[in-house]
């Protein structure tokens, strides 16, 4: 059984497999065998003693070749170190990789499938099953629940490793089981996120399975929700490469049925689509923010989000639904139309246009009666989007509140004020903390001209918060904080009522 996965994997796809087993090399003459170690640092010994020197450190999930019996030991060949010896026979389960075995295999699939830590082991199963069963059973419902352990397995290993750490005994464990997973052909990728190494499993087996019709709804669902992570999408892709892995998620999405779907799996994938349509409507707005596709992935993202379920919805699933309803909110004034700029002739109150600037940039002009789009009261360029249609000015025409998106599922507040005589700009991000998830919106303003009113929810640094808050306009410094909009008497007074309705903050 020494064929890597990857190999079983491309004769299944081929229908070349008569029987996987012919993909293996052929075992020695003495073979007797096959055995797959099921525990951790199971030793390989000398001899058929507890006493005898230990030639290895073997770890579950690794296959073996079986050449003999001793006592209560096997005689085994161990190709990946090229080394024989004895192993305790109850540290390994012995495997014919015979057909007639092969629903024996699948039962402990399905067994180990559910059982955390034993992912490895499971990697090797999977790779006996493989060459045990024929091609037909491969082609169809036992096949599909094959790639379903195996792709489990491989997902459930990668997070795992994302998150263990570094030092612990724990760590020496996950390195060999990934050493093993290895072995059989299952890939990884890695990439480095704020000093830490997020591990991402390959999703071959998930995609093998996508292809096959017999695969059930349930089986597609944690294939497409495992090929779409967002923490699995490499940070270095340039744009375009990121846009064009947006729209094969969203394709990806769209292969599974929700509606025969249990409500806790229904509302995973739902939250899923909203996160990665939100994503498509920020890509498309880059390149042009009046595209109508930008509202029809928006509204898309927007329908998905307020299908979910909340009564279906387990503590666990809490923190994707706070991202997925941060990055829907982030680009929900793509469903609002803008304003069309028109000339201002009378009044003091200032208006706001925009115009191209450097390749890719968008400049925002601040304008009155007094002063024109070529000597404006303001002017400010930025590389995000400019969602026009979110610009509001105070009822004293001192301040301007506009909605700017630098990057996807993170929207920041620019506040225009003006101070002696003079406007300046600033901006107010969801969090002080390096961008990840978050959504800062203007939600009213306090007639006086001092204050405003701020609805906050950001994920940095793994925590989670949500705020409203009364800002001074004057350096924007928070006057009071909440959590909960009830508490502040001026926030229930002044909440603008258009963002009360718009707004997914009070969800």
């Amino acid at each position: 059984m020494n064929a890597t996965l990857a190999t079983l994997l491309a004769a299944v796809a081929s229908a070349a497999v008569t029987v996987a087993a012919e993909a293996a090399p052929q075992p020695s003459p003495s073979a007797q065998g096959s055995a797959i170690v099921v525990q951790d640092q199971a030793s390989l010994r000398a001899a058929p003693r507890d006493s005898a020197q230990q030639q290895a450190s073997l770890w579950q999930g690794e296959v073996l070749e079986v050449r003999g019996e001793r006592l209560d030991y096997l005689q085994v060949w161990d190709h990946k170190r090229e080394r024989g010896g004895f192993i305790r026979a109850s540290d390994v389960r012995r495997v014919a990789l015979t057909e007639a075995e092969g629903p024996a295999l699948l039962a402990v699939l399905r067994f180990v499938q559910d059982t955390p830590g034993a992912e490895a082991l499971g990697i090797g199963l999977t790779a006996a099953y493989l060459q045990a069963a024929p091609a037909k059973a491969l082609a169809g419902v036992e096949g599909a629940q094959a790639f379903d352990a195996l792709g489990t397995f491989a997902d459930r290993l990668a997070r795992r490793a994302s998150v263990a750490v570094p030092g612990k005994a724990s760590g020496a464990t996950l390195s060999a089981h990934l050493d093993v997973a290895n072995g059989y052909g299952v890939r990884f990728a890695t990439y480095e996120v704020e000093g830490r190494m997020q591990v991402c499993y390959e999703g071959e087996a998930f995609r093998r399975l996508l292809a096959l019709p017999v695969a059930d709804a349930e089986q597609r669902a944690r294939a497409v929700l495992a090929l779409t992570r967002p923490e699995c999408i490499n940070p270095d892709l340039p744009a375009h490469e990121r846009a064009k892995l947006t729209t094969l998620q969203a394709e990806v999405l769209e292969r599974v049925d929700v509606a025969g779907l249990p409500g806790y799996l229904r509302n995973r994938v739902q939250m899923r689509r909203a996160s990665v349509w939100g994503a498509a409507a920020f890509q498309q707005a880059r390149k042009n923010v009046a595209d109508p596709a930008v509202a029809a992935a928006a509204a898309r993202a927007l329908a998905e989000f307020t299908g979910v379920s909340k009564a279906d919805l387990p503590d666990e699933d809490q923190s994707a639904y706070n991202d997925a309803a941060m990055r829907v909110s982030a680009v929900r004034w793509a469903l609002v139309p803008a304003a069309v700029p028109v000339a201002v002739t009378t009044g003091t109150r200032p208006t706001l246009l925009t115009e191209p600037g450097a390749p890719g940039e968008t400049c925002v002009l601040l304008v009155d009666a007094q002063h024109s789009a070529k000597a404006p009261l303001l002017r400010r360029c930025t590389y995000g989007v400019v969602w026009t249609a979110s610009a509001s000015t105070n009822r004293e025409g001192t301040a301007l509140a506009l909605a700017v998106q630098p990057m996807e599922g993170w929207r920041e507040l620019w506040v225009l004020r003006k101070t002696d005589g003079d406007w300046l700009a600033d901006v107010l991000p969801p969090a002080a903390a390096t961008p990840e998830t978050g959504v800062a919106e203007w939600a009213g303003w306090v007639p006086g001209g001092q204050q405003m009113l701020v609805a906050r929810e950001a994920r940095g640094q793994g925590r989670y918060r949500k705020s409203f808050e009364v800002v001074r306009l004057e350096g924007l410094t928070t006057e009071r904080v909440t959590g909960d909009v009830a508490a502040l008497p001026l926030f229930q007074r002044w909440q603008d009522p258009a963002w009360k309705r718009q707004t997914l903050s009070l969800r």
